[in-house]
């Protein structure tokens, strides 16, 4: 980023519109009913992404360039592995209390550092080894009381299975970050987001002959706005960090589960128990102190090379 374009308010802020728009997707697709299949959910969350996706390249005159790529494959590994994880997310989400599918996802960025030093050999100190275990803690501290509802079968059950598939989710998207990380070696950040978009769609078409079902008009504009809205998002989200480091963009994800609580209690009166609030709380604390831990590791690692002799 550079220093001209800083402007950490205006990133933050962008972050935050982001949160927003993705809590909303969230919300039309959960409102659109559990009846629909979720290779249904997810090819109009990636076809009508690509509406606003493809209009704000052409605005800013990267449509062009945004199509040349140097790792065709690499992104289709990365769509495939995607679109599971959205799979996974929409089952959940449909089936779980908004609030406590937002909080169970929130163990993504955990699982990420454990992919990445597992695949792209990245050093991960004690520190952080302890907050992802903690975190980790906190996410089985969420989903306890579902798992124990296998037993019982019936509803339960179903919401059970639900909690499970936001856990694989996370699994899958923290495999997909790790594959974006190696992307962004090669690629631009507009060509990652567009062949996201054309290859979740086209996978995702292919669970047709699998049992789509016939929509209402309702639940097709409940899912297409959704669609419309994932795109916006990501637009936000990828400008955010034009103007702001990571670093300091990165805490405010966590304002999702402040959302998703207001939005859960007034549209589809969810009240979260203590046992998830107490969860969550352990697993956003977590979360901030991996994000606060490599902004100072960052700042150290800028102090040494501004201090590094010319013989190394």
């Amino acid at each position: 980023m550079d220093a001209e374009s800083s402007d950490p308010m205006k990133g933050i802020s962008l972050k935050v519109l982001s949160v927003l728009v993705f809590i909303c997707m969230s919300s039309l697709i959960k409102a659109a009913g559990s009846e629909v299949p979720t290779g249904q959910i997810t090819f109009f969350r990636s076809a009508f992404a690509m509406v606003p996706v493809l209009g704000y390249l052409a605005f800013t005159g990267d449509l062009r360039t945004a199509f040349h790529t140097r790792d065709i494959f690499g992104h289709l590994a990365r769509g495939f592995i995607g679109i599971i994880a959205m799979s996974f997310g929409f089952y959940g989400l449909v089936h779980l209390p908004l609030p406590e599918a937002i909080a169970i996802g929130y163990a993504m960025p955990l699982l990420a550092v454990v992919f990445a030093a597992v695949f792209l050999k990245e050093v991960v100190r004690a520190y952080r080894w302890s907050a992802v275990l903690i975190g980790l803690v906190g996410v089985m501290i969420i989903i306890w009381p579902r798992l124990t509802l296998l037993r019982d079968g019936g509803f339960g059950s179903q919401e059970a299975m639900g909690a499970i598939a936001v856990l694989l989710s996370a699994t899958f998207g923290a495999v997909a970050m790790v594959l974006v990380r190696k992307l962004i070696a090669r690629e631009r950040t507009h060509t990652i987001v567009l062949y996201f978009s054309l290859s979740a769609s086209c996978f995702s078409l292919l669970t047709l002959p699998f049992g789509w079902e016939p929509l209402s008009w309702s639940a097709f504009l409940l899912l297409m706005t959704a669609g419309f809205c994932g795109g916006v998002a990501q637009i936000f989200l990828t400008q955010s960090y034009r103007y702001a480091d990571m670093s300091t963009i990165a805490p405010f994800e966590y304002t999702s589960i402040l959302l998703g609580l207001v939005i859960g209690y007034f549209l589809f009166d969810e009240v979260p128990n203590g046992t998830m609030l107490a969860g969550t709380a352990i697993v956003v604390a977590a979360g901030i102190f991996i994000i606060l831990r490599e902004h100072k590791l960052g700042l150290e690692r800028k102090g040494a090379r501004k201090h590094v002799t010319p013989q190394g």
